[in-house]
């Protein structure tokens, strides 16, 4: 890794080094947390979990070849160059911005509330084409993630395309100056994490550090649609570089067809002209998402095959809006996280399979004081002809299970879904046994912490 010698991670995180007489000069070969991921060479950095202590593996990385290690205790008797920190979390992100500030690279940062993690899957898709990059890899997106992230970059690599998440104020500066992004792709301005957050316009402030050490001779590409994103218009002028179906914005799509679970046919227009691109992932947002890596692959300049031949590569994540087929059942994995805007983007791609249209919702943590009223107008959302079955899954759902009953009263003249609840999911699998029929599209999505991924594994062993 260049310039990532003993003596520079020393510095960079103002460590005191014990042993090491004649290796300060050497350049690690890679940074890890977890000591099973140590290659020869290698920097191991000593953390305390709640559950292990990495300082106990301190012996066994240096017999397996280890260059250094940095701890918060030096071990006895002293098995190979240590550097003493206070922090070793804050050292890793010390030395992730020390690493980052030597790359002669381009990095594209990716925040918003909803679409992170699919519209860096599109962007890194289309720009690979043209270029060797690094992206973000599973959620590697937080204060671990995201240095760790940085520390794989290699000197071959010509762009970084780096997925930034945040619950709180203050994190987003502190991954932005990590990071220092060249260009800034904001997805959307809505309704989580209002615990920390507050409000839509404390989402915005929160989402907005990113551009406390952005490069200003960048680019900020937004979500023009967005009433909130669209105000950077006015600060930023030229700066800023807009997609959405809005035809006032840069790139938008002059061409809709929808292909249901396939995907969707497009065409874009505004700066550039695209005909006839096949998006292979379902859901109007995937449409977004390859708008924002068109306007980024565009301004990079990528000709118009390029970005049609990447868009149509582009593959789904799982827990994602992931589309498994199985034996007689089609399954919507989208568990990964959950907030109402992506609740309700869900839903609408659930109109599009074929056959019943059956959705397992779970509790969406972190809304604060309206998290109640938000479950029950995703429930109403939901049984507004939006649904055939609805499972309502968890604490917090018995209030989205409430504003579904509701809603369907008030629809007498329509056919009304039908509602259940469940407060645990092992209530949940005996109830689905007994209600799904082949032919179903059943869509699974909750927050992360109801580990709605055990439900997807239990569905895909027990439907197959």
């Amino acid at each position: 890794m260049k310039n990532l010698t003993i003596e520079n991670i020393v510095l960079a995180c103002g460590g005191e080094l014990y042993g090491g007489d004649g290796l300060t000069k050497e350049e690690a070969q890679g940074v890890v947390l977890d000591s099973r991921l140590l290659s020869p060479g290698g920097v191991f950095i000593a953390t305390k979990g709640e559950r292990v202590d990495g300082h106990r593996f301190i012996p066994e990385v240096f017999a397996r070849g280890a260059l250094a290690v940095i701890c918060e205790e030096l071990p006895k008797p002293l098995p190979g160059p240590c550097i003493l920190v206070k922090d070793s979390f804050q050292a890793l992100k010390d030395v992730a911005r020390y690493y980052r500030s030597r790359l002669n690279i381009k990095v594209i940062g990716i925040t918003g509330s909803v679409g992170k993690t699919s519209t860096k899957e599109f962007i890194a898709g289309v720009l690979a084409k043209a270029f060797p990059l690094w992206k973000t890899q599973g959620n590697f997106n937080n204060e671990v993630g995201l240095p760790l992230t940085i520390l794989q970059i290699k000197e071959e690599h010509q762009i970084a395309v780096l997925e930034m998440g945040i619950s709180q104020f203050g994190e987003m500066r502190r991954l932005s100056e990590m990071a220092k992004p060249d260009i800034c792709v904001i997805t959307n301005i809505g309704e989580c994490h209002l615990e920390a957050l507050g409000d839509r316009d404390g989402v915005l402030k929160a989402k907005l550090e990113i551009l406390d050490f952005w490069n200003r001779e960048g680019l900020i590409c937004v979500n023009g649609d967005d009433d909130k994103l669209i105000t950077l218009k006015e600060k930023y002028g030229d700066r800023v570089v807009t997609f959405g179906r809005n035809r006032a914005n840069d790139y938008y799509p002059s061409e809709e067809i929808s292909r249901g679970l396939l995907g969707s046919r497009i065409s874009i227009d505004g700066r550039i002209h695209i005909p006839q691109i096949d998006v292979p992932l379902p859901g109007e947002h995937m449409v977004l998402n390859a708008l924002a890596a068109t306007a980024i692959a565009h301004t990079l300049g990528m000709s118009q095959e390029e970005i049609r031949e990447g868009i149509r590569g582009v593959q789904s994540v799982a827990g994602r809006s992931h589309v498994v087929e199985l034996k007689d059942y089609v399954l919507i994995d989208d568990c990964y996280n959950a907030n109402p805007v992506s609740m309700k983007a869900a839903l609408d791609l659930l109109q599009e399979a074929a056959g019943r249209r059956v959705a397992v919702l779970g509790d969406m943590f972190e809304l604060g004081r309206e998290e109640e009223a938000m479950h029950r107008q995703v429930g109403a959302y939901a049984a507004e002809e939006k649904t055939d079955i609805l499972f309502c899954v968890g604490k917090l759902s018995e209030a989205m299970y409430g504003g579904a009953m509701e809603a369907a009263a008030k629809n007498s003249g329509k056919p009304a879904p039908q509602i259940v609840y469940a407060r645990e999911k092992e209530e949940l699998y005996s109830l689905l046994k007994e209600a799904l029929l082949p032919g179903d599209t059943i869509l699974l999505k909750a927050s992360h912490g109801m580990e709605f991924a055990k439900v997807a594994e239990w569905l895909k062993k027990n439907l197959a």
